[in-house]
C-alpha cells in the first residue's frame, strides 16, 4: 500500500510513525514555510529550504539500524555560541542542500544516511511565506489584520480566518509544487492530512495549485486525522468540527473518505459527524491519545485506527 502523509512538525512525525507500522511504502510531503528557530536562522542566512520539519520526517521514517543517527540528527547544541539551538540534522541538511542543488536528491542522500524506509519530499522546492487574515487584535473585534510569517500566524492572539501562501519575498506569485510530491499524491493508495498546526502545517498543502488539484483528483483514499486539542494561538477555541469547516473553506472541492478523531476529544459527536458528511466522509472515534500526554497522539493506537478505517473505506 502506497501511503502519503502531508503536514509538518510533530503532527507529521506521529502520522509517519503510525503509517510505518502498516506499510513500508510511506512518503512524507512536508511544508516549507517555517521561519522560526534553527530553521528560520538557516533559511535567512543561506536562503535554503527550512530544514526542521524535513529533519523530523526523516527521523520518523529512519530504520532500526540508524537509531544513533536518528538521535544525532535530532540533537540540539546547547551553550550560547553561534551553534546554540541548532539541530545537528538541520546543519547536515543545510550542507546537503548547498552541495546538491536539487532538494529531492539532497533528501534522498540524507535518507540513505539514516536508512529511511520510505521517502521525504518538500511540498515545494523553494521556501514559502504564509500570510493570514486575523480578527480580534483591535478594539473592533471584526477588524481584519494581515499577519505575515509562520511563527507570527501560529502564535497570534487573534483568530485566524484565512491563510495565503506565496514564494518567499514574492507575494504576487503563486507557489509551484514539487513535481515528485504531486506524483506521489496522484499514485497513492491512501493520503493523510493532519494532525498538526492546522493553518501552518496542514492547510498550506491545499494552497499550492498543482498539489491542490492532485489531492482532489487522486484515486487514493483520503483520510483526515484531527488534532486532540485546539492549538493556542491559531486555533484557540476551535471545536473539532470547526477544523473541518476551515478545511472545506480553503478547499471546497475536496472530498474525504474518513475523519479520525479521539473519542475523548469530541464533546458533540453529532456535530462532528455532520461536518464530516459535508466533506463526504465517515467519522471514526477511537482512543488515539497518548496516555502520558493527552495532547499527543499515540502512534500505535493511531495505526490500529488507520487499519480499521482503511479496511472499511477500501471495502
Amino acid at each position: 500500500m502506497r501511503a502519503v502523509a502531508l503536514g509538518g512538525g510533530h503532527g507529521l512525525h506521529v502520522t509517519l510513525s503510525a503509517l510505518r507500522q502498516i506499510t513500508p511504502d510511506v512518503t512524507a510531503v512536508v511544508t516549507v514555510a517555517d521561519d522560526g528557530g534553527s530553521s528560520g536562522r538557516l533559511r535567512r542566512e543561506l536562503g535554503l529550504l527550512p530544514p526542521g520539519d524535513l529533519r523530523k520526517a526523516l527521523a520518523a521514517l529512519a530504520g532500526e539500524e540508524s537509531t544513533l543517527w536518528s538521535t544525532v540528527f535530532q540533537h540540539r547544541f546547547g551553550g550560547t555560541g553561534a551553534l546554540a539551538g541548532h539541530a545537528v540534522g538541520n546543519l547536515v541538511l543545510a550542507g546537503l542542500l548547498e552541495v546538491i542543488p536539487d532538494p529531492v536528491m539532497a533528501l534522498e542522500e540524507a535518507a540513505r544516511l539514516m536508512d529511511v524506509r520510505g521517502r521525504v519530499l518538500p511540498m515545494c522546492t523553494e521556501p514559502l511565506d504564509i500570510e493570514a487574515d486575523v480578527v480580534g487584535l483591535d478594539e473592533d473585534t471584526t477588524a481584519v489584520r494581515r499577519i505575515r510569517g509562520q511563527v507570527a500566524v501560529a502564535t497570534t492572539p487573534g483568530r485566524v480566518r484565512r491563510i495565503r501562501l506565496h514564494p518567499a519575498g514574492d507575494p504576487a506569485s503563486v507557489p509551484t509544487a514539487c513535481p515528485a510530491a504531486v506524483e506521489a499524491v496522484r499514485d497513492a493508495d491512501v493520503v493523510l492530512l493532519g494532525p498538526g498546526s492546522w493553518f501552518t502545517s496542514v492547510l498550506p498543502h491545499l494552497l499550492v495549485p498543482e498539489l491542490h488539484e492532485a489531492l482532489i483528483t487522486t484515486t487514493a483514499s483520503r483520510i483526515v486525522v484531527l488534532n486532540l486539542v485546539p492549538q493556542p494561538g491559531e486555533t484557540a477555541g476551535f471545536s473539532p468540527e470547526r477544523h473541518l469547516d476551515v478545511l472545506c473553506e480553503h478547499a471546497p472541492r475536496l472530498r474525504v473518505d474518513a475523519v479520525i478523531a479521539d473519542a475523548d476529544s469530541v464533546p458533540t459527536p453529532d456535530r462532528l459527524r455532520r461536518a464530516a458528511e459535508t466533506l463526504g466522509a465517515s467519522m471514526r472515534l477511537d482512543g488515539v491519545a497518548s496516555a502520558d500526554a493527552r495532547d499527543r497522539h499515540d502512534p500505535k493506537a493511531l495505526a490500529e485506527s488507520l487499519r480499521d478505517v482503511l479496511a472499511a473505506v477500501r471495502g
